[in-house]
């Protein structure tokens, strides 16, 4: 993918993709404070967004994710107007799950999925290895267990949310000071003392 977008003459100056191998904490932190978007895109109630989504926000990047760990905390924190949410929420993806899943039936219903799924399926984005994806993609329509297909439509609305606030400069600065200064919730010291009441259900020693 960013052998294509990278060499498209349109793009040029505009957007660039990099891949960075060995995510690590030296890297974190040159990545974290450079980031606008911070993606935490698991599926609702797989608790997959953990502590990144919060340094991430610390730093001033705005989240764009699921209602899923931590995410929750910060929507709850920083105001549904400085953050992006999409997706189904856990009882959206149980009942899904209960009442019968059928990825294929999004593919063929969601034209602009289908594009996305097939130009990968055709190789366009791997055209030295046009069947790399092959079998992911087809196993996707047909069982897709984190509901990729169920969210996408959504995942693009978010995104389309994400453009318009970024070309208002000053509404996004206001968002990101908002989610800088509403991150004292994440406390350490919170945290430690939240445990310490409701799980191992100790008190605070006083020192004198």
């Amino acid at each position: 993918m960013a052998n294509i977008i990278n060499n498209d003459e349109r793009l040029q100056g505009r957007l660039k993709v990099v891949f960075i191998p060995n995510y690590s904490v030296s890297l974190a932190q040159l990545i974290i404070p450079a980031a606008d978007i911070s993606e935490q895109i698991s599926l609702a109630g797989t608790e997959a967004s953990g502590t990144s989504n919060m340094k991430f926000a610390l730093n001033g990047a705005l989240t764009l994710g699921t209602l899923d760990g931590a995410n929750v905390e910060i929507l709850d924190n920083v105001g549904e107007d400085h953050i992006f949410i999409f997706g189904n929420t856990v009882a959206q993806v149980e009942q899904l799950r209960r009442e019968g899943y059928h990825p294929f039936d999004y593919y063929q219903n969601d034209a602009e999925l289908r594009t996305v799924v097939d130009q990968i399926i055709a190789g366009v984005f791997s055209p030295e290895e046009p069947q790399r994806y092959l079998p992911l993609l087809q196993g996707l329509q047909y069982y897709d267990y984190y509901q990729v297909f169920a969210d996408f439509h959504s995942y693009v609305e978010a995104q389309k949310l994400v453009d318009e606030k970024y070309k208002n400069r000053d509404q996004w600065i206001e968002s990101t000071i908002q989610n800088i200064i509403n991150m004292g919730f994440f406390s350490s010291d919170r945290t430690i003392l939240e445990y310490a009441k409701n799980i191992w259900k100790i008190e605070p020693l006083k020192i004198n």
